[in-house]
């Protein structure tokens, strides 16, 4: 279901968890082929290894124009690849945003500062022949569903991904469980909730924070059922967002009510002292406290998914030793072993 091709504007943030759109499309996309990652920071090198160590052999450029005249073959998209505090647009992106239109490159945007709003960019790409996509424009009130009951009809197990901080990787962990359990023979599905689960070429979801409060929970059970009904799935897993308790945006009874995800797969950024690093938002509690509250809303954690950035083997180690005596479910670190020991337990 490949789109085309595209390179990704991660504006000097590729390191960081600020690209974490970046780093989604690095890790799997069914969407786009990624061709190159543009950012100035970290030109000349292989984007896998500034984001996490890893080779992908994506390369990195300074510019849009550096990668045009670098790779065999003009892209068709150029995806704006971070995720800012309140979806603004960074200023400094707006020069390489109206080159790549230009060239006749649309752009797919993922933020809350829509594009085609701007009268300028709308016009520059007109005159092209570029699309502008804001995928995180609200859906029109026909387009959007209400909570009627029918997840209840669903007999899949619903898995959730919640986690204890924004930016920890759920999605990610989401993309492993779902891709094991099919590596096993199992038909499974993921529900994407965010802009990058869509430009990762999600089939079934919708943009959890660009929907009307009152519809969130019509257009959850809409898309689990949905996928349910069409793919005849196995099992469900549901892509978390923010934190039960993260002061800036507190997210998560949802999927556990209204989705119904009586299972639950908690991702732990193990090395994380205060929400989103920020000290004045306060300390993020602790897992056992957070496995009481999910508790108390009928589901149950099931394992733990550590994000280990920041983490030595030592310290993940002993990290999984401690909570898997302490809690007695499995606790792993995703991108350093896989989730094998998870899916253990879902199947």
């Amino acid at each position: 279901m490949k789109t085309g091709n595209a390179i990704v504007l991660a504006g000097g943030f590729l390191n960081t968890m600020n690209a974490k759109t970046t780093h989604g499309l690095l890790r799997g996309t069914e969407r786009f082929t990624i061709q190159a990652v543009i950012d100035h920071a970290h030109a000349g090198k292989d984007a896998g290894v500034v984001m996490d160590g890893r080779p992908c052999n994506i390369p990195v450029y300074g510019k849009v124009v550096d990668a045009l005249s670098a790779l065999r073959s003009k892209p068709d998209y150029c995806i704006i690849g971070v995720a800012t505090v309140g979806g603004i647009l960074p200023p400094d992106m707006l020069g390489e945003i109206r080159f790549a239109l230009s060239q006749g490159i649309s752009i797919v945007n993922g933020l809350h500062d829509f594009l085609g709003e701007k009268p300028e960019i709308v016009a520059l790409a007109a005159a092209n022949n570029a699309t502008l996509i804001d995928v995180r424009k609200p859906k029109s009130r026909a387009d959007l569903h209400f909570w009627e009951g029918d997840i209840y009809k669903v007999t899949a197990p619903i898995v959730a991904v919640m986690g204890m901080d924004c930016a920890t990787g759920k999605r990610t962990t989401a993309r492993f469980l779902r891709d094991a359990c099919r590596a096993k023979g199992h038909k499974a599905e993921m529900i994407y909730t965010g802009q990058t689960g869509w430009m990762q070429g999600g089939q079934y979801g919708f943009i959890f924070d660009s929907t009307l409060n009152d519809f969130i929970s019509g257009e959850l059970e809409h898309a689990i059922v949905s996928c349910w009904e069409e793919t005849h799935a196995e099992i469900i897993f549901l892509e978390g967002q923010s934190a039960l308790r993260n002061p800036s945006g507190p997210c998560g009874p949802e999927f556990l009510i209204s989705g119904n995800a009586k299972k639950v797969v908690l991702v732990v950024p193990m090395k994380r002292e205060f929400f989103d690093d920020l000290p004045e938002w306060g300390p993020i509690p602790s897992v056992e406290s957070e496995i009481a509250l999910i508790r108390a809303y009928g589901s149950e954690v099931v394992a733990l998914a550590l994000n280990t950035q920041g983490a030595s083997k030592a310290e993940i180690e002993a990290y999984q030793q401690e909570y898997e005596a302490k809690l007695g479910i499995p606790v792993v670190a995703p991108l350093e072993e896989g989730v094998g020991r998870i899916v253990e337990v879902l199947l």
